[in-house]
């Protein structure tokens, strides 16, 4: 199902160096938000619809354990994953003034995309007694599935199902089902790029899916900038 996450699925980790692997999907999730929380990263992009060619600029901070989505067209906003907590803490800043994102909004969508308030949250990596699932590859890469099941009624998802790269502890892909089973949301890490030696997002592809048919009703890609070289 979804991100990242967003929040999201959405960053991937750095490498780092080869470990046991995890035997259990409780430690491959402590993986999967250590990674988030250890990024210090500033990038510049933008959130582009695929039917309507409307682009939305983007820059995206991660430091201190907070990621950070501002937003400059009017009208402007921030939205900030507080990842100190557990469960992580989304806020919604417009015109300096800072409020959590309730629960009745997590299914709205972020500035007219297929990314809503739920996907930026990451509070999918928080759900308790996952699952794992089994392993998988993504773009040739080793992957462990675990599923996580939403503890309560609040948000658009029942279900995620979340791939982790056994190498970097990052996510890789996401699938997200509705209370039917249905699917509703894609996600896939489907471009990388080096940032001052580490791996970082450089495209993000999410799609919304018609729980009736399994078609895709819309596409957004997440693409971030290259730096430049000091």
């Amino acid at each position: 199902m979804k991100f990242i996450i967003l929040a999201t699925l959405l960053l991937t980790p750095c490498l780092r160096a080869a470990a046991a692997q995890p035997k259990t999907a409780e430690e491959i999730m402590l993986d999967v938000r250590q990674s988030y929380a250890g990024q210090n990263q500033k990038l510049q992009g933008e959130l582009r619809d695929d039917a309507t060619g409307r682009i939305e600029p983007l820059t995206l901070t991660m430091g201190n354990q907070v990621m950070s989505f501002l937003f400059s067209t009017p009208p402007a906003e921030t939205i900030r994953v507080d990842l100190n907590t557990s469960p992580a803490k989304l806020y919604q800043v417009i015109k300096g003034t800072s409020k959590q994102v309730p629960a009745s909004q997590l299914g709205t969508k972020v500035r007219g995309m297929d990314l809503n308030y739920e996907d930026l949250s990451l509070r999918f990596l928080y759900w308790p007694r996952p699952q794992l699932m089994g392993e998988d590859r993504v773009s040739g890469q080793k992957c462990w599935v675990v599923r996580v099941i939403n503890p309560g009624r609040e948000g658009p998802y029942y279900a995620v199902d979340i791939w982790v790269h056994q190498a970097s502890g990052g996510a890789a892909k996401m699938t997200a089902y509705d209370r039917s089973s249905k699917v509703i949301k894609h996600y896939e890490v489907t471009k990388m790029q080096k940032v001052n030696g580490t791996n970082a997002l450089k495209e993000l592809r999410v799609e919304t899916l018609d729980p009736a048919t399994g078609k895709v009703q819309g596409r957004t890609y997440m693409k971030m900038n290259t730096p430049a070289k000091p």
